[in-house]
């Protein structure tokens, strides 16, 4: 189990129902996604267009390959636009 929390982002804290904290189960990031979907449908979608990922404290810019391991933390920021 990975622990998930949202740091902001109201748009992803109503997709579940105000959770802001969580368990999943996942040893990548791709499965991440999925069973952020399967639990909070649009959340996982939510998460790859608009949130950055940080693991264990390290920012992470494409985190497809990453392999997640028990007790890891993952933080989910809304991404900042610039311009």
């Amino acid at each position: 189990m990975v622990k998930v929390v949202l740091y902001s982002g109201s748009t992803a804290i109503a997709l579940t129902g105000g959770q802001t904290e969580f368990e999943v189960e996942a040893d990548n990031f791709r499965r991440l996604i999925l069973e952020l979907e399967r639990r909070f449908p649009g959340l996982g979608q939510h998460v790859e267009a608009h949130m950055a990922v940080a693991v264990d404290g390290e920012i992470f810019q494409d985190a497809y390959g990453l392999a997640l391991h028990p007790g890891s933390e993952i933080g989910l920021i809304p991404k900042i636009a610039g311009g």
